[in-house]
């Protein structure tokens, strides 16, 4: 009886962590559908910054990483939930790093709210902050080394500066958010 409860709690916990990481693999997907183009870079402002940072400060380090490389693995499959919707094609793209940086990025913002950073608001946006610069040196990496010639500053002025405030703003709501949907994710779990 005992060996029947304890399969049913852990199967249960585990359909739960599998459910969430199947949510934020789509919220980064639908996340992808809010793109503002931009005139002077390759690289749109999107959402999904937003949908990375709270897999990380939601789930935690390994989980919020396998949120994101399920959503990497359907790319990759040829669905088109990228930004440009180019789906597999979007790896010869100049977005193509920063979207290999949101699995990384979720997981050391994860696993900071994981050692201790996860205490305060305020602690919660410096992992998301870190998060952010992890998905940049990602993506300004790529765009730099496939797209530009190797001119850091060009990727720096195209890669970086533009989204700056917006990451922040994204950071900021991500913080004050991710505490209630942890606690609602730890209410669901048995």
């Amino acid at each position: 009886m005992l060996s029947a409860n304890f399969r049913s709690l852990t199967s249960s916990s585990v359909q739960v962590r599998i459910l969430a990481i199947v949510l934020f693999a789509a919220l980064t997907a639908l996340t992808a559908r809010i793109t503002l183009a931009l005139p002077f870079t390759p690289v749109p402002i999107t959402l999904q910054v937003l949908a990375v940072l709270l897999a990380g400060l939601t789930l935690g380090a390994k989980d919020g990483a396998a949120s994101q490389a399920l959503y990497l693995a359907a790319i990759v499959m040829g669905f088109p939930l990228d930004a440009g919707g180019f789906g597999a094609a979007v790896w010869l793209k100049p977005t193509a790093g920063y979207l290999v940086g949101f699995v990384p990025g979720a997981f050391v913002t994860g696993y900071l709210v994981e050692q201790g950073l996860g205490r305060s608001r305020a602690l919660r946006l410096v992992a998301g902050l870190v998060g952010v610069a992890i998905i940049y040196l990602f993506g300004a990496g790529w765009l730099v080394l496939g797209f530009l010639g190797g001119n850091w500053a060009q990727g720096w002025a195209q890669g970086v500066v533009p989204f700056i405030g917006v990451d922040l703003a994204k950071a900021v709501i991500a913080s004050g958010v991710a505490e209630s949907a942890r606690v609602g994710l730890k209410r669901r779990k048995p």
